[in-house]
């Protein structure tokens, strides 16, 4: 169908070498669109486009720190002025760090909402100011299920997905009438690097299975059917939605 169709539009995945980003930029190759994948280590980022090359994939590098605003702004503005417009934005970096809240340090606190909500508004920031001139442009954060739920040991992780969301219908508001579309997906619990702990935890497993409807966890591929939603013309009036991914967590008690 023509109307998901992602040919002749660049998109941009940060935190893309691996896990979900890296899941989220092949789909959207496989849906057309030219991928620039984006993180520090150029090494690994290399490695990453020429896997997804070998499949047939048109895909690019753009090295930056997402937490470092100059870095952020003059990437951005290069690759427009070099490379052409970006079109689609997937603001996927973040991390994690578990630890009980009277316990949690204060550097670990700052630094984990640097990297999960301040880099979401610097990149989509430097973005949404080449975006509105032209009048059109997609941008899709990715959230958590603890945008809406929280658990033992990750409150700052909960807050900043909260942030996450909040902060989307903040872009939606702001950016809708200059034509773009600003939306988020929320993960459920996905076998990837930043869950390593807990896929690993064969108690946090059994838990997880009985408490989640559809019994088990998501593989990362199952993303990427809405994020190619998000980013066509299939989604023009959708704005400032969190699209929940989750196997129904969120629907049950």
């Amino acid at each position: 169908m023509q109307i998901f169709d992602l040919s002749g539009r660049t998109a941009l995945v940060t935190g893309s070498s691996m896990g979900i980003g890296n899941a989220l930029a092949r789909g959207l190759g496989q849906a057309g669109a030219r991928v620039v994948l984006n993180g520090r280590n150029t090494e690994r980022l290399e490695e990453a486009a020429e896997a997804l090359r070998a499949e047939g994939a048109d895909v690019g590098v753009l090295a930056f720190d997402v937490c470092d605003a100059g870095a952020v702004q003059e990437a951005v503005d290069r690759f427009e002025a070099e490379e052409g417009a970006l079109d689609i934005l997937v603001n996927n970096a973040g991390m994690q760090h578990r630890a009980p809240l009277e316990e949690f340090p204060v550097e670990a606190f700052e630094r984990l909402m640097r990297t999960n909500v301040e880099s979401v508004f610097l990149v989509g920031q430097a973005v949404a100011r080449h975006m509105i001139p032209r009048g059109q442009g997609k941008i899709v954060n990715i959230a958590s299920v603890q945008t809406a739920l929280a658990r033992p040991g990750i409150a700052p992780y909960t807050a900043s997905k909260g942030a996450v969301a909040n902060l989307t219908k903040g872009m939606a508001t702001d950016w809708a009438r200059h034509g773009l579309n600003c939306n988020a997906i929320a993960p459920g619990y996905f076998d990837t690097p930043l869950n390593a702990a807990l896929v690993a935890d064969p108690e946090f497993c059994t838990w997880l299975e009985k408490r989640t409807p559809a019994g088990r966890w998501g593989r990362v591929e199952e993303l990427v059917g809405a994020c190619v939603f998000l980013c066509s013309d299939a989604a023009s009036f959708v704005n400032g939605h969190t699209l929940f991914v989750d196997g129904g967590i969120t629907a049950s008690l």
